[in-house]
């Protein structure tokens, strides 16, 4: 239960802890680059957290401190933008203030707490340590032809970017 909770908490404080956190859209013959977070508070994004479901009062799992993102841990959920996005790239920043841990990004979110109540039917951008890079789909398969060639060697540098 626990590692379930953490990864719940972990996909929540990656997306909670972005530094930089911009979007890029691509669909006009402009580009132009805007943050999703404006380093003061939540505006521009709300919260998933099934253990609010109960009307009890729960401690906030999210806040903003000296600029930045921070996820409490518990109880356990999502930070969700207000907007819908499309044809975008997104660019993070973050780093492990402790030992590592476990965390992702999700994206092209849908059903929600599709998978054990908790977790959008998505694709995961991974972060989790050991596997960042990788993009795990969540409530559905999708297969990629010659993915290990595609990803390149293991050696290589990469910027998580997408």
């Amino acid at each position: 239960m626990k590692s379930w909770r953490f990864h719940l908490c972990a996909i929540v404080v990656a997306v909670l802890s972005l530094l930089g956190c911009s979007l890029i859209e691509t669909g006009s013959e402009e580009i132009s680059a805007r943050s999703l977070f404006n380093g003061q508070d939540l505006s521009g994004w709300h919260t998933d957290i099934p253990a609010a479901d109960s009307g009890d009062p729960v401690p906030a799992s999210f806040s903003v401190q000296d600029g930045l993102l921070i996820s409490h841990g518990s109880p356990g959920g999502h930070l969700i933008t207000d907007e819908e996005y499309s044809n975008y790239t997104l660019t993070i920043e973050y780093r492990w203030a402790g030992d590592p841990g476990n965390c992702g990004i999700l994206v092209h979110a849908s059903t929600p707490r599709r998978l054990y109540g908790m977790f959008p039917q998505s694709i995961e951008c991974q972060m989790y340590h050991g596997n960042a890079g990788d993009f795990w789909c969540i409530g559905e398969d999708i297969t990629v032809d010659n993915m290990e060639q595609r990803r390149g060697p293991r050696e290589r540098w990469g910027v998580e970017e997408g």
